[in-house]
This record gives C-alpha cells, structure tokens and sequence, in this order.
C-alpha cells in the first residue's frame, strides 16, 4: 500500500521569513489562539451554552476581518483568481449564516409564548391566598365526604380558572417548543448543502498551491475549514443538530499548526453529543433547561392536582420552580437577543475599514442580504485596488492610473 504524501505546511519556515510572510504567520497564530480559546469557554461553560455560542460568532467575525486587512498587505494582484476563491466563500458564509439567523428568530415565538407561560404563572401566584388555591384544586379533585358539585359551590371557583389557564399556557409553550425543532429541521435540510460545510482534505493540493498568492490561498483554505467547524457549532446550537454531518467524522488530514486546535474542538463536540445520545434537535443549552423547568413544573402541578397531600410543602416546591422558569427564560430571550444582534453585525457589515484606514459606511447593507453584502465587499477591494494602482503609476511616474478589474458579480 503506498505511503500518504508528506503533509504540507501552510505557515512559512523562519528562514524565509518576509513581510507578507510575517502577516500570515500572524493570522494562523491569531487562528489557534481564537480556537484555543473557545475551547477554554465549552470547557468551562454548559455544552453549547449562549455564552460559547456567542464567542463562536464573535471569532467568525474576528477572522473575516482580519482576512480582509491581511488583503491589503499582501498587495494581491488585481482581478485573478484568488478574488473569486475570496467571494466564493464569502457567499458560503452569508448563506449559512443567514439560516442561523433565522432558526435563532424562531425562538422568538417560543419566547414569547414562554412569557405568556409566566404571566399566567405569576397571576396564579398572586392569589390573596395561594394555598387556599392549592387546597381548592386538592378538595375539587379529591373531596373528602361531599361531591364535587357541593364542594365547588362552597369554595371560590376562579382558583380553578386561574390552575387551568396555567396548564393550558404551560402547554401551549410546549407545543411551541416541538413546532420550532420541526421547522428548524426543515429549514437545515431544505436550505443547506452538505458541501458547503464539508471540510477540505489538504491533500488534494500542492505546496505550491497552497501557498500561491503569497500564502493568501493556503490563508483561506485554512479559514474554510475553522469556518466550517464554527458555522457547525452555531447550527448544532441555535437550529437543529444532526450528528450525521461531517463533524462527527474522524480527521486525520489537517496536518498544519492550527489543526491541534481544530482537532480537539471537534473532539469535544463529538463526545458531547454523544453523551446527549445523539439526539437531533436544538442543543442550546438554555433553550432545553427552559423545556426541562416547564416539564418539571407541569408534573409537579399534576401530581398537586392528583395525589394531593400537604398543600403548604407544595406550594414551596410549585414556587421554587416557577422561579427557575423564569430565570431560564430570562436568558434565553436575552442570549438570543445577542446573539441575532452580532450575526446582524457580520451580515450587514456596517462599517469597513478602507487602504487608508478610514470607516467606509455600508449604506447598501440596509436589507443585510447575500448580494448586497457581496456588491459591498467588492466595491471595498475596487477601492482597494485603485488606491494601489495610483500609488504605483504615481512612483513610476505615470500620468493615468491604471483600473483595477473586478469580475462581474454573478
């Protein structure tokens, strides 16, 4: 069987150290240190909590930026090829990102009827005398000598009212919990191509590939990957999780320095999931402690209403678990208030930085969709390149500048 060919290198040795070199080295150690630390942050944090997926994001956005200013030090040629390699991948990352977004807005629907769900909850705690309402619920379904009829007839109904319109909200949030898993399942498997979350084998190309561009190839082959890994993480967490994707497939071809990095994130993930059992559905974190604390409060008001007992011990454990309801549901419509918020950031893109470091504002991204953010990003390399041109035709002692050429956007 013949050996696999040596694996290739994508950061520049020391002893060909130059400028351009130096810039890529730094964004491959910028790279690992981003990954590393939000390994740190799934370590130290609840799997896929709010707080891990909102540094995913926040190191998206870091590494496209920073691709952007590595552009102007490479001083690429204008129009080749590395442009449309640059634009293909953007529009990969628009894309995804776009079905985050939405699955994330869903919640927006179980937030609300969550709460409805507390309000309800609230209401029913306020009584005059909550366990005159626990002891009306216990005596209605379990009279002691007398039927139902006359005990009702002896003992305020609107108790019972307030009980049932508690159970119907509980359980119209629950309801709402199974819709949004089915439409987000939906949603990955109607709006997301397997390819465009595959990770790369680097050895389907050469060194001189790789490193073609002045190492800007080997850069955004690099970035592909983790952008992969990261778009994977904020699907898994915010719209629907299935382990069937490449994720959960061993990898042994990364053989660069940020590969350590890659690998033992993904190894994290894949033995999380499969602690969780491998369920599909949503896997944020306070998204299935906010449906945990609602089961959990739905039987504990069930068994009050079934088996009765001492109304003052129940009344304690019903308040202690609409207390942590709420709470989960505090997070959750905040957590994801923010995290919508920085995917706003990185689709609409509102503000870039031009060649001499001056905010370029985004007046096209009004909408935030792929094209418009893809004619944006053009028009920024244009302006990019012409500044370039001039300053060369100026130190050649030219009259006219020379145009930079952009390929048409498709």
């Amino acid at each position: 069987m013949p050996s696999p060919p040596p694996p290739i290198s994508l950061t520049p040795s020391s002893s060909t150290m130059r400028p351009c070199s130096n810039s890529v080295t730094s964004f491959f150690s910028f790279l690992s240190g981003g990954l590393d630390e939000l390994d740190r942050c799934f370590a130290s944090n609840a799997f896929m909590s709010l707080q891990s997926l909102q540094r995913a994001v926040a190191l998206l956005r870091s590494l496209h930026s920073r691709l952007i200013g590595l552009v102007q030090k490479l001083h690429l040629p204008a129009g080749e090829r590395w442009l449309d390699e640059y634009m293909d991948e953007s529009s990969r990352l628009w894309d995804v990102c776009h079905v985050i977004k939405l699955g994330i807005s869903g919640m927006e629907n179980y937030n609300s009827r969550g709460a409805d769900m507390v309000a309800s909850l609230e209401e029913w705690r306020r009584n005059p005398t909550p366990r005159l309402a626990l002891q009306v619920l216990i005596g209605y379904l379990h009279p002691p000598t007398c039927c139902k009829r006359s005990f009702m007839a002896q003992s305020p109904d609107f108790y019972l009212v307030s009980f049932v319109k508690v159970m119907r909200a509980i359980s119209v949030c629950r309801r709402e919990a199974m819709r949004l898993d089915e439409e987000n399942r939906v949603l990955v498997e109607t709006k997301i191509e397997p390819a465009s979350l595959r990770f790369d084998d680097e050895r389907a190309f050469t060194e001189s590939r790789l490193h073609g561009f002045n190492g800007f190839r080997g850069v955004l082959y690099a970035l592909r990957n983790v952008s992969s890994l990261l778009l994977l993480i904020l699907l898994w967490g915010s719209v629907h999780c299935c382990p069937e994707q490449g994720v959960s497939e061993e990898s042994t071809f990364l053989s660069s320095g940020y590969a350590v990095s890659v690998g033992r994130l993904r190894r994290r993930l894949v033995g999380e999931v499969e602690e969780l059992g491998g369920r599909p559905g949503i896997l944020m974190h306070e998204f299935r402690a906010a449906r945990a604390a609602a089961e959990e409060l739905r039987e504990e008001m069930e068994k009050a209403g079934t088996e009765g007992g001492d109304t003052g011990a129940t009344a304690g454990k019903l308040k202690e678990k609409v207390e942590g309801l709420k709470g989960w549901l505090g997070t959750l419509r905040s957590g994801t208030e923010n995290l919508v918020a920085q995917l706003d950031d990185l689709l609409q893109a509102r503000k870039k930085k031009g060649m001499g470091g001056e905010e370029i504002p985004g007046q096209l991204s009004g909408q935030g969709d792929t094209r418009t953010v893809l004619v944006e990003s053009r028009c920024l390399l244009r302006l990019m390149w012409e500044r370039m041109a001039t300053a060369m035709e100026k130190a050649s002692g030219r009259d006219q500048p020379a145009q930079a050429t952009v390929p048409a956007l498709s």
